[in-house]
């Protein structure tokens, strides 16, 4: 098997769950879902799915970094959203990354996340 690389975050979930925020195998990088978690490990921007998804965006950036890559190396992104009538907030902080690297891209509506305060969750691939 090709050298695997486990990327930790400062996410409370991934000890309990049992997950890593990144996993990055040969020239492949897999982000799990992504949230608007501050550096104290708490949701920022409460109310805020604009700034959520900058949030998120963020912390998938330092993700990639670790692994060796950058946004121009993601191939896909899902975005998972408890509104979908507010996409456009999403669209434009997703937008403003990758419009001109535009990978595959989906995103689907949910009853909930983890917590309540959070909006939207997103993950990426990448290749190196």
């Amino acid at each position: 098997m090709t050298d695997r690389q486990n990327i930790s975050s400062n996410s409370p979930y991934e000890p309990i769950f049992g997950y890593s925020r990144a996993v990055k195998v040969g020239d492949h990088i897999f982000v799990s879902g992504t949230v608007a978690w501050g550096d104290d490990g708490k949701v920022t921007d409460i109310g805020d799915m604009y700034a959520q998804t900058k949030q998120a965006l963020r912390n998938i950036e330092k993700a990639l970094s670790q692994a060796g890559a950058t946004f121009a190396n993601v191939v896909r992104t899902r975005t998972f959203v408890t509104d979908v009538s507010r996409f456009e907030e999403v669209a434009k902080a997703h937008g403003e990354v990758f419009s001109d690297i535009r990978p595959c891209a989906t995103v689907v509506e949910v009853k909930a996340l983890v917590d309540k305060e959070m909006l939207v969750e997103i993950e990426v691939d990448a290749v190196l």
